[in-house]
């Protein structure tokens, strides 16, 4: 990501590296996080340690002492990933929220592909990034967002229990003692429940079907504090309801009560412009509205159960409704405004293809937790500072009338 600062940016970038310097709380790892970032932050094209040092220096007798010492930065430094992320964080947030309200999280989930069997949790393993399986690392990320712009905060790397149970392996990689097997879920609410405690503004959780599906995770979001607009799959059962939120009938598929609200149930709903010329640009599709509750089997009586919103969606051109999303979201917003929430969600892939693309967040070639960790946290500080100067550059009053620019800053 090549930046053209000028004397203002370069102070900016000074400052926060200063300030991300006090947690780092030494000279030489002060030195080394520099060193690292502005690699990730350039032009080169592989963003590991051994060609970030090697872009820094001309001989090769000097830039293999600089590549070891990245990698003891990386992989042995013991620097803390939560001080670094929350400096990072408050600088996006603090960017962002001078323009608009930060009203929504994400959680989500992305891949890293690998080859071979080595790296810290690896395996063969679904990610929807590639959609497929694939030899893969998965990460769960929380994400932070506007109605204009979307920043992750924090990440946690997800080890199957092929690699909790397994010494050796535990051992090679310095996987930590006190780290075992967790689930996705566990991963997602600890991030949570951290920017919680952080302080960190929000009130809407959004998150796909893989963790909308659990009532585990919806209640925890509630007792958070959080309203949900969450996806599930199309077989989860729920109870319609009546005008007194009663519930009727037996319990159904979100399918089955997607097709019997019938095809007028469904109004079209723009959410924002595409990136292509009006009209075609416009994002928009067909959605229906539901009050149901869940009917999940956690010996709860169905009178006590929250009532909430089913959300189904009918693209044009579908032989049948196609996503179903649950929200608490109240019943005085509009419907529209609850769709452009729900929506703000598929922000995040775009996200993680720039920070792929453009700060190698996914070229980590160590095999260490400590490693992945400490790499994604400078990534983290990186796209930080990306938005903050995104923003400082575009605000959304601006930003919604020349996107192209807007992008191009990151480019």
């Amino acid at each position: 990501m090549g930046y053209e600062l000028g004397a203002g940016g370069q102070g900016r970038l000074g400052s926060y590296f200063a300030e991300i310097g006090v947690a780092l709380n030494n000279k030489t790892r002060r030195a080394s996080f520099a060193l690292y970032a502005m690699g990730l932050l350039g032009s080169a094209e592989r963003k590991s340690a051994e060609p970030i040092a090697a872009t820094t220096c001309a001989d090769e007798a000097t830039c293999e002492p600089i590549h070891h010492r990245l990698l003891r930065f990386l992989r042995d430094s013991p620097w803390s990933d939560g001080e670094v992320r929350r400096l990072a964080a408050r600088h996006a947030i603090e960017a962002m929220t001078e323009h608009e309200p930060l009203r929504t999280w994400v959680i989500d989930d992305t891949g890293f592909l690998k080859q071979g069997k080595h790296s810290v949790g690896v395996q063969r393993q679904y990610t929807g990034s590639a959609g497929k399986t694939a030899n893969c690392q998965v990460a769960v990320s929380l994400s932070v967002a506007t109605r204009s712009a979307h920043v992750p905060i924090d990440f946690a790397l997800y080890l199957p229990e092929s690699w909790t149970s397994d010494p050796v392996r535990r051992q090679e990689c310095k996987i930590p003692d006190d780290v075992v097997f967790r689930t996705k879920l566990d991963l997602a609410l600890e991030m949570i429940t951290r920017a919680v405690d952080d302080k960190v503004p929000g009130d809407v959780l959004l998150a796909d079907s893989g963790y909308g599906d659990s009532h585990e995770f919806r209640e925890t979001v509630r007792i958070l504090g959080f309203d949900y607009a969450v996806g599930i799959h199309a077989p989860t059962t729920m109870w319609r309801l009546d005008a007194r939120e009663r519930c009727h009938g037996e319990a159904l598929s979100a399918r089955a009560i997607g097709e019997a609200l019938g095809i007028k149930a469904f109004r079209h709903v723009t959410w924002r412009d595409g990136t292509a010329p009006a009209p075609k640009g416009k994002l928009r599709s067909r959605f229906a509205f539901c009050r149901v509750k869940v009917a999940h089997d956690d010996g709860t009586d169905r009178a006590s159960r929250e009532p909430v919103w089913l959300i189904v969606e009918w693209p044009e051109g579908e032989a049948s409704p196609t996503k179903y999303a649950l929200t608490t979201l109240r019943r005085s917003m509009s419907k529209k405004q609850i769709v452009r929430l729900l929506k703000e969600r598929y922000r995040t892939e775009r996200v993680y293809q720039e920070m792929k693309g453009e700060l190698g967040l996914d070229h980590f070639e160590g095999r260490s937790f400590p490693g992945w960790h400490h790499h994604v946290s400078v990534a983290l500080c990186c796209y930080a500072f990306v938005i903050g100067e995104r923003m400082r550059h575009f605000p959304p009053a601006a930003g919604r009338r020349s996107a192209a620019r807007a992008d191009a800053l990151a480019a």
